[in-house]
């Protein structure tokens, strides 16, 4: 990109001239290998936190240096740092602390809540009422209201989002019947729904573009907030987890440059930027250097060949979720179902295997969609009956999906055999592909010998008031039993937490993987996370310098999301949350762009816009979106039900173009989007098991399915091909109830993109900032131009429509 007119300017009004005589002593090298997230704290209050969830580190002696408006501590016994902020304390402030021979920054974001009142109007009948929701967890009974003048109240101190809720009245669960906001659960039912907005004005810290002349490379930005003077003490920029000194900044009014040695750049190096004014801090700019130039850029540095740097990065990622049992039988002679009079074919074995998949990988199917990781379903072995589901009406299962595990080393016969799973891996790896296992460490199958041989690793199924504890998500949420055969560890006692990380490890250094997707990470407790992932850092990562993936999966707040995701436990999960008001928004004639504006901005308030969390349309426990899109299965119905009964089917073509939308989408927000397999074709479905059905390919596909196919890989393909796509900031330039647009900038270009989801065409006008230079926008599929005047552009987008353009 092009900095127009502020290509050059005189450097006796900068702040510092480059010169020796203010020059720094180099960067020293970093021994801590993660990049330090950015905590939060709350004004006023303290918090607690492991140094292990930080980094990763053999020991843990830190000295803290003292700050005016943050106190900290650490308990070198338990490695834990207590942190509280003064009363004064707001915006992006950076804790210098000492580990070994070198000085870190720890970046904390401290802010101030604001105080919701809820309140319920009861029924003569109604005794007792408590307040639940995306704020605690839906905890059912932390939160009691109290009768206040004839009705029930609850205040709480709340961040800046959109929260969901929902009364607990007597145990029933309710509605807010006086909020006409309310959003589908995806249990059949609504929630009721709290926006907080922010008080503090918008501030933000535009990437402009990055230089590089002699020996140095410049990385420019421009600020956009108050008018007042940006003074060096303002800039917050770390080179991975170091203070830039502030003679390597120049500042022209609201223009920021960042000048960086490049004999400090050798390799893969993440520079992060922010301003932090008057309190108010602007989200923080991540740029990705490899040996001085931004991640993405075309251009080959003459000094690239000083460190040969593997560019993979898990931001690049698409990946491609298998469920191994329905995608593609390749050998017929392991087939092998269950037999039972009560036990029908779509909850029973139907013959995929992983010989099916490595065929379709020498077929080239994933190089034509263009996915470069393949997260596969289970492969340990399973039972080889049928059991009955505990809720009614008590349907047969067979373990054909792979989480009812038998054996802790073993794969499944009905999926092939151990050197078929390392052939898969070695081919996938030929193909510059990586791969994910499913792996399950919550429970397993009552055949397992885990559970016959050591029946006290594992929790209790009865509970003191003479429940069962089954199913009870929130309540018992690190206890509960799925199903009465399917027994949960008890990961408070040592001997399973160690016996079940080991085990991953094995998997690891068995098949040769590149990670894990997680299941049920909400319902193992963060010790378990934290034990596995230290051993994953000791025996994999850095002996054989490669950086491994996990994702995991929870359905809850974005607190209890986010306490999983760290330097110290996992990678990433999936980002459920804002699919809940994605799939609504664009399935639903009733859903609005605008809630999903506000969804988009508190996810990246929440993990930044460079985070790594999965982005889906569908997954194995998701009704499929065609089914919802073209209103066969109703937000608020029992969708269980539907697939057995009457399971849906597409009959509008507006369908495959809803889906078409959704895909552009999804492969252009930040995060790393996930197709779950039939996504590519469209593949409808209620809920399980008919959102498994059989893959289709070749004659067994239609026209309009091959071109669902046809767009997504050209979407796939696109975000590959654009680095704003991966490693770009965010911003939103229009909402409205059926049209969006939204701009991706990194230090190498800006693409904007623009959907409309409505019956009726649309004409979107975007301004970009007059110091973008832009003077037009091109289509990025059909090379059409639309000219800016006065920094405006008027995008006019038929119905169910997406361009993706790059701005020139």
């Amino acid at each position: 990109m092009r900095f127009g007119r502020f290509r050059s300017f005189p450097l006796a009004v900068a702040l510092c001239v480059w010169a020796s005589a203010c020059e720094p002593p180099p960067p020293q090298v970093s021994a801590i290998r993660d990049l330090i997230q950015p905590v939060e704290l709350i004004a006023g209050k303290s918090d607690t936190l492991l140094l292990s969830d930080l980094f990763y580190a053999e020991d843990y002696a830190v000295e803290f240096e003292p700050h005016p408006l943050i106190r900290a501590s650490v308990d070198s016994s338990t490695r834990k740092l207590a942190l509280a902020a003064s009363d004064s304390a707001a915006g992006l402030i950076l804790l210098g602390f000492r580990h070994g021979n070198g000085s870190y920054k720890l970046p904390v974001f401290v802010k101030r809540l604001q105080k919701v009142a809820f309140a319920y109007e009861p029924k003569p009948s109604d005794k007792r009422v408590f307040l639940m929701g995306s704020f605690n967890g839906w905890h059912r009974s932390n939160l009691p209201m109290d009768l206040v003048g004839g009705r029930f109240e609850r205040a709480l101190e709340l961040d800046a989002g959109r929260y969901e809720y929902k009364f607990v009245v007597d145990g029933k669960e309710i509605i807010d019947e006086n909020n006409p906001v309310k959003l589908p659960n995806g249990f059949g039912g609504y929630n009721s729904v709290v926006e907080v907005q922010s008080p503090a004005k918008r501030t933000y810290l535009h990437v402009i573009e990055a230089r590089v002349r002699n020996d140095i490379t410049e990385l420019h930005f421009v600020y956009e907030g108050d008018s007042t003077r940006i003074l060096a003490s303002d800039i917050i920029a770390l080179q991975d987890n170091q203070a830039i000194p502030p003679q390597q900044f120049q500042i022209v009014e609201n223009r920021v440059v960042i000048r960086l040695k490049q004999r400090d750049l050798v390799g893969e190096k993440v520079v992060r930027v922010a301003i932090s004014k008057g309190g108010v801090a602007t989200p923080i700019q991540t740029v990705f250097l490899i040996n001085g130039r931004p991640k993405g850029s075309n251009k080959i540095m003459p000094f690239a060949s000083k460190a040969m740097v593997n560019e993979w990065n898990w931001r690049d990622a698409t990946i491609y979720s298998i469920m191994i049992d329905r995608f593609a039988n390749g050998d017929s002679s392991n087939d092998r179902p269950v037999k039972h009079d009560s036990l029908f074919a779509p909850a029973n074995w139907r013959g995929g295997d992983l010989k099916g998949i490595i065929q379709k990988l020498d077929e080239g199917y994933f190089d034509s969609l263009g996915a470069n990781v393949l997260w596969l379903s289970p492969v340990n072995r399973s039972t080889d009956k049928a059991f009955r589901e505990y809720p009614p009406p008590h349907r047969y299962y067979a373990g054909y999906h792979g989480y009812w595990s038998t054996h802790h080393e073993a794969v499944d016969s009905r999926f092939g055999s151990m050197d078929d799973l390392k052939r898969l891996v070695a081919k996938a790896h030929s193909r510059r592909m990586k791969v994910l296992l499913d792996f399950v460490a919550n429970h397993v199958h009552i055949e397992h010998p885990f559970f016959q041989q050591r029946p006290d690793w594992f929790g209790t199924l009865d509970l003191p008031d003479g429940r069962k504890n089954l199913r009870l998500w929130d309540e018992y949420r690190l206890t509960t039993w799925f199903e009465p055969y399917l027994p949960s560890f008890d990961y408070s006692k040592p001997e399973p937490r160690a016996a079940m990380t080991d085990n991953a490890i094995w998997w690891l250094k068995q098949t040769g993987i590149d990670g894990f997707r997680h299941d049920a990470v909400k319902h193992i407790p963060n010790e378990f996370w934290r034990e596995l992932t230290r051993k994953i850092k000791s025996q994999i990562e850095i002996p054989e310098r490669r950086k491994l993936y996990q994702i995991g999966e929870t359905f809850g707040g974005y607190d209890l999301i986010k306490s999983y995701v760290n330097n110290g436990q996992l990678d990433a999960q999936f980002n459920f949350n804002l699919y809940d008001v994605a799939v609504y928004a664009f399935a639903s004639p009733q859903g609005d762009f605008r809630a999903l504006a506000t969804e988009l901005e508190r996810t990246h308030r929440i993990y930044g816009t460079s985070h790594v969390m999965g982005n889906i349309m569908d997954s194995h426990d998701k009704v499929r979106f065609p089914a919802l899109a073209e209103g066969d299965i109703r937000f608020d119905e029992n969708a269980a039900e539907r697939a057995w009964k009457n399971p849906p089917e597409i009959n509008d073509k507006k369908t495959f173009e809803k889906v078409k939308l959704y895909q552009a989408y999804l492969h252009t927000i930040p995060g790393v989007p996930v197709i779950y397999y039939g996504d590519e074709i469209a593949m409808t479905g209620a809920a399980d098991p008919d959102n498994r059905r059989l893959m289709r390919f070749g004659k067994d596909v239609s026209d309009d399915e091959k071109a669902v196919f046809a767009e997504t890989s050209r979407l796939v393909k696109l975000r590959q091909a654009h680095s704003a796509l991966r490693y770009g900031d965010f911003q939103i330039l229009h909402s409205s109830k059926d049209a969006l647009a939204y701009l991706r900038s990194d230090m190498n270009e800006r693409v904007l993109v623009a959907l409309n989801k409505g019956e009726a065409a649309q004409a979107i006008a975007v301004k970009f900032p007059s110091f973008y230079y832009a003077k037009k926008l091109r289509d990025l599929q059909t090379g059409e131009e639309i000219a800016l005047a006065n920094d405006e552009a008027t995008i006019r987008l038929a119905s169910l429509q997406a361009k993706i353009l790059k701005v020139e």
